[in-house]
């Protein structure tokens, strides 16, 4: 069977018993297979955890006894892979029988691109999408374009602001230039993270229509959990505080604020308005470090606010929709 000895496939597991055996059956199905896949779990509770005798003798088995978090598991994972292309996908994502190989033919399609997205569709329901790409909007908010949209809303491949982690591609230099996923992140928004910081170097990022999983997501948080409201909120307020250029970030400061307090506002809809503040008081207190990162990033900086401006969706419909905003992509 054909191998692409240049991609390493990363898995992230936490609570994942149920879904990993389907999770590397699809990875074993491959029309291509990868080089290697590494599977870590993560510090499941007992009774969940996912063991050595779980898994094919062709995965690399590590085990966590404490929950690192996806960025920081992840980053552990990548330490321990060889290959040139990195590649991330969640346990609860079953790759498409061509995934690799479309992955593979994009890698030779698109020699000056370091991040690649892959098109997700719903597990529980085929007719609709799970995500098509990371589009961050100009109120500093992003968001998983299509989801739960009919499968008839998916554009044709282009140029995205980032790639969802759940099944993304990263070439290995620029991961490790951009020192890996930020592990205070702990989970949540660490891709969009990323992605705004390869933006900053002149990187860019094609969603792939071709390259498809099928996705069940938060399998193992709960989208309304007080876990993902908190982590998604604090983390969303790092994203956009850490890597705004400075003179988008005085024009923007406003619109983010009051996005902020308007969905803060509306989650005591769903009884989370006070997890909703400490997340924002908890984002605001390690303000020192922050701003040290903030330094670093901008100074380190090859695109400037205009072109970050560019990236940025502004439509207000597209953030209340989730539409999808994949642009043809020009070239360098």
């Amino acid at each position: 069977m054909a191998q692409a000895p240049d991609i390493s496939v990363h898995i992230v597991a936490y609570r994942s018993r149920d879904t990993i055996g389907r999770c590397l059956a699809a990875l074993e199905a491959q029309t291509v297979r990868p080089g290697e896949v590494l599977v870590l779990e993560n510090g499941s509770p007992e009774g969940e955890r996912v063991t050595a005798s779980d898994l094919p003798d062709w995965v690399t088995f590590i085990e966590s006894g404490a929950n690192l978090g996806f960025a920081a598991g992840n980053n552990r994972l990548v330490e321990k892979s060889s290959g040139r292309w990195v590649v991330f996908l969640n346990p609860d994502a079953f790759a498409r029988s061509d995934w690799i190989e479309q992955l593979t033919a994009a890698i030779e399609r698109y020699p000056d691109i370091a991040l690649f997205g892959s098109t997700q569709y719903s597990a529980e329901r085929p007719d609709l999408l799970d995500g098509a790409g990371d589009v961050y909007h100009a109120a500093g908010l992003a968001y998983r374009a299509a989801y739960m949209r009919p499968v008839s809303f998916l554009p044709e491949e282009g140029e995205v602001f980032g790639p969802c982690g759940a099944a993304a591609m990263v070439r290995r230099d620029v991961f490790e230039t951009l020192n890996g996923f930020d592990e205070s992140f702990f989970c949540y928004n660490e891709d969009v993270d990323l992605a705004f910081r390869a933006r900053l170097l002149g990187h860019r990022a094609i969603q792939l229509r071709d390259a498809a999983v099928d996705h069940m997501g938060y399998a193992s948080s709960g989208r309304r959990s007080e876990f993902a409201t908190y982590h998604g909120v604090r983390n969303r307020t790092w994203v956009f505080l850490k890597n705004t250029p400075d003179c988008l970030l005085i024009v923007l400061l406003p619109l983010h604020v009051s996005a902020t307090l308007a969905m803060w506002v509306s989650s005591a809809r769903f009884g989370q308005f006070g997890v909703f503040g400490r997340a924002i008081k908890d984002a605001m207190s390690g303000w020192r470090e922050l701003r040290s990162s903030r330094r670093s990033i901008q100074s380190r900086a090859k695109v400037g606010s205009w072109g970050i401006a560019r990236a940025m969706a502004w439509n207000p419909w597209r953030l209340i929709s989730r539409s999808t905003d994949i642009r043809p992509y020009k070239g360098v």
